[in-house]
């Protein structure tokens, strides 16, 4: 049974969410470094995190007659909407907001990176910006139907939209095991929503960095925060919703909650370097040809499940 955590969990979510945020980063790091054949040291690993102090002293750049109204709350709305996203996930036995629509909660958030990153690209007044902004746009049609149909699985399977009802449905056997359809669908989603790895097309190097080409200092740090946050956010959301949340041996369930979220985040870090960019226009094909079929067949997986009770 989940209950409601005490007020200072309204601290220590956020906390632990930066800090897998950072752990993620440095992992990144390190594997960059690994695969351009340069030894892989703690300075490596730490580079990135250097960073934000310079970032945060950094003069912000201006081009022609900007929207800085929309342009700060773009920048904004993607790490706040990370942290606020995580509200409704449970460290072991515990959860900030046990709502019963848990998981539309969640989705609503990062459907609202959807804004905030549209905000962030139209806000600087240049055409690469823009562009990086429609990229994601386009993007988003792409992953958002499967990624919700991912998130109808286990709701299903569970008969419930609040997620410790979720956790306690997987007593005895995970969602992952018996639902891998929606379980790999999620996590591409959460590379896709966090566009890092081969989703980051509205970030691209052929377009000056498109989302990222304007933004400096403290915009630059909020967005590429923004980021790491979702993904650390993604990370968490799968242990509850398909990998039986704090369940385990040996360990208090908080510890598990911490552990299977460390092991999730390494994979999509992993994954993130390893697999090839992936253009909007194609992946839309693919989402729409292979995926939506995919995951709609996965969703009646549990529902006919349920009726058969």
């Amino acid at each position: 049974m989940v209950e409601a955590a005490p007020w200072w969990g309204l601290l220590l979510a956020p906390a632990l969410l930066l800090l897998f945020a950072m752990l993620a980063v440095a992992g990144d790091a390190v594997l960059s470094a690994g695969q351009a054949g340069r030894r892989v040291t703690a300075a490596a690993a730490l580079r990135p995190l250097l960073e934000v102090p310079r970032l945060l002293l950094a003069q912000p750049r201006r081009m022609p007659a900007p929207d800085l109204l929309l342009w700060r709350i773009g920048v904004l709305t993607v790490p706040v909407a990370a942290v606020l996203s995580v509200l409704v996930v449970p460290l072991g036995d515990r959860v900030l907001a046990d709502l019963s629509v848990g998981v539309v909660w969640f989705n609503a958030m990062e459907v609202l990176t959807w804004a905030g990153l549209w905000l962030a690209g139209w806000g600087p007044n240049a055409a690469f910006s823009l562009v990086g902004g429609y990229r994601f746009i386009a993007q988003g049609l792409a992953y958002e139907l499967p990624l919700m149909f991912a998130l109808i699985a286990p709701a299903t399977g569970a008969e419930s939209l609040r997620i410790g009802e979720i956790v306690a449905a997987q007593h005895g056997l995970w969602f992952a095991v018996w639902m891998p359809v929606a379980f790999a669908v999620y996590l591409g989603g959460v590379l896709a929503f966090s566009f890092l790895g081969p989703f980051a097309y509205p970030v691209g190097a052929d377009i000056a960095g498109g989302l990222l080409g304007e933004a400096a200092g403290v915009d630059r740090l909020l967005v590429q925060a923004g980021r790491w946050l979702w993904l650390a956010a993604g990370s968490a959301m799968a242990v509850p919703l398909f990998l039986g949340g704090g369940a385990g041996p040996g360990l208090p369930e908080w510890a598990w909650s911490l552990v299977k979220t460390l092991v999730v985040l390494g994979v999509l870090v992993w994954l993130g370097r390893r697999l090839p960019l992936i253009r909007a226009d194609r992946y839309v094909e693919l989402a729409w040809v292979v995926l939506i079929p995919l995951t709609i067949l996965q969703a009646l997986v549990p529902a006919l499940v349920v009726l058969n009770r």
